[in-house]
């Protein structure tokens, strides 16, 4: 089978198309899979380029969508010719958080899913969405569930509640459409007008260009007549928290996805007491919660919006298209 491998230090040009033995049959609780979609996020960047540090010879992607060809013994969740998708903490099955690294988690501490085949315990992937192609299922894992979990496992979404949405990636355009899908009021950012256009086509009620407004914060608590939004989904860090806090309602949830600005940096303490907001750092969820949101999906009609397709072998191409940020929500890989 075919897999694309990376060569430590790692970097985009480090990315190769390799041969490796066909894994064989599923044992006791494992599934085999053949794998046909990716999709590309933050930390599967992190690793690809070298700043994590991967091991020699890693498999990387931690996102992996395909068909069930074959099931070990004492499989029940699964048979042969079902569509599945992965999960990123596999050890995580349901309740709170219980992880706090990336060991177990595929593509990082383990091969991922760049290849062709996998086997895994069967706990490694859940159904995927009815009538969707691997490449969307494939966009469930990473980004879609982060979104999911922000807003409604931790943030206990509501119809009426305003949410706001930082930027228009993978996790932030996922958002926008489930708090649409949910019935809440959408308040969305970017760098871009073009692309701003593009999120109020997909139900955004106000969008700020950032760039132009740098006290974006204000200027969302003005949209909302002084309350502020009841959600935010923080993808920035350190840059972006003050503005976030800013525009958050009090008692109101920031949920902390991402550090595009940076790993540390101020924090307005007295502003954050002020508004009593519970800011909350969360990674992914747990395989439980990502059932949950796959029924959701079934039920709510959104499809993920995908930027380009690459191929396996073009991973490095599609690295490149996500570091130059042109892009607008998931960019995939399917073979």
């Amino acid at each position: 089978m075919k897999a694309a491998k990376i060569a430590a230090p790692g970097g985009f040009d480090k990315l190769t198309l390799t041969d490796l033995d066909d894994p064989g049959k599923p044992g006791k609780g494992e599934i085999r899979v053949r794998l046909h979609a990716t999709s590309l996020n933050f930390h599967d960047l992190i690793v690809a380029s070298g700043q994590s540090k991967p091991e020699d010879g890693r498999i990387p992607m931690s996102d992996g969508a395909g068909m069930v060809e074959a099931v070990g013994e004492g499989v029940t969740g699964f048979s042969e010719g079902d569509h599945v998708v992965s999960t990123f903490f596999p050890q995580w099955l349901a309740g709170p958080p219980r992880v706090s690294d990336f060991s177990g988690t595929p593509g990082d501490g383990i091969d991922g899913y760049a290849r062709e085949v996998v086997i895994a315990p069967e706990t490694s992937f859940t159904h995927a969405p009815a009538g969707w192609s691997h490449a969307e299922a494939a966009t469930i894992t990473t980004a879609g569930l982060t979104a999911w979990r922000a807003l409604v496992v931790d943030g206990g979404l509501k119809a009426g509640d305003t949410v706001l949405a930082l930027g228009t990636g993978g996790v932030s355009i996922y958002a926008v459409q489930i708090a649409k899908m949910m019935g809440a009021e959408v308040i969305a950012t970017s760098s871009s007008n073009e692309k701003l256009e593009r999120v109020k086509a997909l139900g955004a009620d106000h969008v700020i260009n950032y760039k132009e407004d740098e006290k974006w914060g204000s200027t969302v608590m003005k949209l909302t007549g002084g309350r502020g939004a009841d959600q935010v989904v923080e993808v920035g860090g350190p840059g972006t928290l003050g503005q976030s806090i800013r525009a958050v309602r009090v008692g109101g949830h920031i949920a902390l996805i991402g550090v595009l600005t940076g790993v540390s940096g101020d924090v307005p303490t007295a502003l954050l007491m002020q508004k009593q907001a519970r800011v909350e750092g969360l990674i992914v969820g747990s395989r439980s919660d990502q059932e949950d949101f796959v029924r959701a999906l079934e039920k709510g009609g959104i499809k993920p919006v995908i930027d380009e397709r690459f191929g396996l072998d073009t991973l490095g191409d599609a690295f490149r298209h996500q570091q130059s940020g042109a892009h607008f929500g998931k960019i995939v890989a399917e073979w």
